[in-house]
């Protein structure tokens, strides 16, 4: 594999002789199968180089997460090979990004023991919440987080589970709320717990009044108005796209799903070839809290910018979600991988809104459509809610109504 990316005999030999060779051709060789250009395929294997030498200790390569953090340190030798000073925080993150793909590639990367209490009844729970609530995935996912690392921390006071008290769950809260947990976020995390031991207490594995006796803070209803940048920032966004760039062309296609049909940032990772419609230009999207499909006319400009991705940008693949990474081996974006395509064009915006996420893209798409003078019930249909009382917080950034109402002149009385 080495005398196919490198050409000259002594650079084949320092390959061919350092550790682990034939575990480092075996994984190159993988990474080409799989789709990587020549130029990450050299990156890699210069890398894996100085992998190889770092670990060469380990004679089996079964290494923790502990471990490797533990050679990332000392580049004298790799200072003097490239004849440089090298970005520390940088190299030691590209060394632990290929060494922890290579050793997962082997199977030899030792996962950290994290056990988390409970796990038989957090998925018991998990899995009623689903059946019996009829929770979306990403509020169960969301739940499971929450009641995972309480679990975590109230293990560490190594006390059983049957004797926890209200008094340990506030003292938890106080904790979050020391890390910097918001108000929402602390009754947040409040509320999933106190569902959690509400069906804790129905299976005996805790006191009955316990669920009854957890509080966060008051949360007033609509107390807040809904974030999102003004259309005419989301105008600027796309102004800045580079329609000549890979990811630029994709991330167009993303936020015009995100900006003009107020798509969740689950539903966007979701969508898949089968749900574009070309014969019909229809949009097929599956609303996570409406639980059905629901068809959407596609527009030309979105459906434009849709195939310019699909023609230029998208690697052949067998994965059937419309968006894909753009580095081998190319897997479906994740809502992470949504959130990491809105914000950073959001924060160089220098707008003041509180959050930059997906979701303000969903509060401008409202906020437009009030503004274009929809009804509630057309804009909650547009957004997919399962009920009015969702769409009803838009009712408050409607400006044009609420200067009419304070204007409305009573004549004479007083």
């Amino acid at each position: 594999m080495f005398d196919q990316l490198f050409k000259q005999p002594r650079v084949i030999a320092r390959h061919a002789n350092a550790p682990f060779a034939e575990e480092r051709a075996q994984y190159l060789h993988y990474c080409k199968q799989r789709g990587d250009t020549r130029a990450t395929l050299l990156l890699k294997a210069r890398e894996m180089l100085w992998i190889a030498r770092k670990l060469q200790r380990y004679s089996n390569l079964e290494i923790s997460m502990a471990q490797l953090w533990g050679v990332t340190g000392h580049w004298w030798d790799r200072e003097a090979a490239c004849g440089q000073k090298l970005n520390g925080r940088w190299t030691r993150r590209r060394f632990i990004d290929v060494a922890c793909a290579w050793l997962r590639y082997l199977g030899h990367l030792r996962k950290p023991e994290t056990s988390t209490p409970l796990p038989t009844e957090l998925n018991e729970y998990c899995s009623w919440a689903k059946h019996e609530r009829g929770l979306s995935a990403t509020t169960i996912e969301q739940y499971r987080g929450i009641i995972t690392q309480f679990l975590r921390w109230y293990g560490m006071l190594e006390q059983p589970f049957e004797r926890i008290r209200v008094n340990d769950i506030d003292a938890y809260l106080a904790y979050g709320h020391n890390l910097g947990w918001s108000r929402v976020t602390v009754n947040n995390v409040a509320g999933a717990l106190r569902v959690f031991f509400r069906y804790c207490a129905q299976h005996g594995w805790c006191d009955v009044h316990l669920a009854n006796a957890i509080r966060g803070p008051r949360i007033y209803t609509q107390e807040g108005l809904p974030t999102g940048p003004a259309w005419t920032d989301v105008q600027r966004m796309f102004s800045a796209l580079d329609p000549n760039r890979p990811k630029d062309i994709r991330d167009r296609a993303i936020l015009m799903l995100l900006a003009i049909y107020g798509l969740r940032e689950s539903e966007v990772s979701q969508l898949c070839l089968e749900d574009l419609d070309w014969d019909h230009d229809l949009l097929h999207v599956f609303r996570v809290k409406r639980r059905e499909a629901m068809n959407y006319p596609l527009l030309p400009s979105v459906g434009n910018a849709i195939i310019d991705y699909l023609k230029v940008v998208r690697p052949v693949s067998t994965y059937r979600q419309v968006f894909l990474g753009l580095t081998s081996p190319h897997r479906p974006l994740s809502r992470s991988g949504i959130y990491s395509v809105v914000a950073p064009r959001l924060k160089s915006l220098n707008l003041r809104i509180s959050h930059f996420g997906p979701h303000c893209l969903r509060h401008a798409c409202a906020t437009r459509l009030i503004a274009e003078g929809l009804s509630l019930k057309e804009i909650g249909d547009h957004l997919g809610h399962h009920s009015t009382a969702s769409t009803r917080v838009y009712a408050k950034v409607d400006l044009a109504a609420l200067r009419e109402i304070a204007a409305f002149d009573l004549g004479e009385l007083s």
